[in-house]
C-alpha cells in the first residue's frame, strides 16, 4: 500500500468515516488488480480535471468529469450500492468500467 491508514469504515463496512463524513467505500471484492488499475484511472482523470479547470476548456473537463465518474462507478462508490448487487452484477460494473476506461 502507500503507508497510510485506512480512513475507519462504518459497522456494516459500507462506507468510510473520513473527517466526521460518511462516504461510499469501495467494493471490496473488486480484486487488488482491477482496483488498483481502477484507481491509477481515477488519479488521472482527477489530474485531468484539474488541468482543464486551469486552462478553462470545459470540453476536456466534462470528459475528464465521465472518466471520473466510470472510475467511481466501477469502484463501487456510485451508482447502485454494490452491497445491492449480485456477485455476477459487481463483477459486471468493474470489468464494464475496465473496457470503458481502456485498459
Amino acid at each position: 500500500m502507500n503507508g497510510k491508514a485506512s480512513p475507519p469504515l462504518t459497522p456494516d463496512g459500507h462506507h468510510v468515516v473520513i473527517g466526521g463524513r460518511r462516504w461510499r467505500a469501495t467494493d471490496p471484492a473488486v480484486p487488488a488488480g482491477a482496483s488498483a488499475r481502477l484507481r491509477a484511472h481515477l488519479m488521472a482523470a482527477r489530474r485531468a480535471v484539474a488541468a482543464a479547470r486551469r486552462t478553462g476548456d470545459a470540453a476536456a473537463e466534462r470528459v475528464a468529469r465521465d472518466r471520473v465518474q466510470t472510475a467511481k462507478v466501477a469502484l463501487g462508490e456510485r451508482g447502485v450500492p454494490w452491497w445491492d448487487q449480485s456477485a455476477e452484477e459487481r463483477r459486471a460494473r468493474w470489468g464494464e468500467g475496465l473496457r470503458a476506461l481502456g485498459s
